[in-house]
């Protein structure tokens, strides 16, 4: 694979920050004017590192997501649960994420992609869970919490939903997506 065709932007205007994005199929590296000819080099590679670790965490696939959801029953669910099926949706957008006990089927809203690993990580398990406990009982709740960064990614899914209301203009509250459940 070739590598990106770069267009380092200097500007006075910036004394300390650098950022870097895609447009139109070349990486743009904005930099301070100040910065010389190698210290442009050095963070034009660490740019595109970032870029590219950015990337690869916001197109998480179907297998990356079935193979996390095979981690987290074997860490912290009974033996033997399993899901026949986790996959990525984009129609889910009230709800970030649903599962069919019945047939071990678990989807998560192509929301959760722009969300750091750890919050998919518990809505993963949220949904793993009621293949244990097909509700939202104490038992069921004692196996979410027991994910240690369950509380913070409540959190995180509620700013994230009352964000997303006001951009639509909707309420989050009575939604799915308002609520810290999965």
């Amino acid at each position: 694979m070739s590598a990106p065709e770069v267009e380092v932007r200097r500007s006075r205007r910036r004394t300390r920050t650098v950022s870097a994005y895609r447009k139109e199929g070349r990486v743009v590296v904005l930099i301070p004017d100040r910065f010389t000819r190698a210290e442009e080099a050095e963070w034009v590679a660490t740019m595109l590192g970032r870029l590219e670790r950015s990337e690869r965490r916001r197109h998480r696939g179907d297998d990356e997501l079935q193979r996390r959801a095979v981690e987290l029953a074997a860490q912290y669910l009974p033996p033997g649960t399993r899901a026949t099926s986790v996959r990525w949706v984009g129609t889910m957008t009230t709800r970030w994420g649903s599962c069919t006990a019945a047939t071990g089927e678990i989807r998560l809203s192509d929301r959760l992609r722009r969300t750091p690993a750890w919050v998919v990580d518990y809505v993963l398990l949220h949904e793993l869970a009621h293949l244990v406990e097909p509700n939202h009982s104490r038992a069921f709740w004692a196996l979410v919490d027991a994910y240690p960064r369950a509380e913070r990614a409540k959190g995180f899914l509620e700013g994230l939903a009352l964000g997303d209301a006001g951009k639509s203009g909707d309420s989050a509250d009575g939604t799915d997506a308002g609520e810290t459940e999965a």
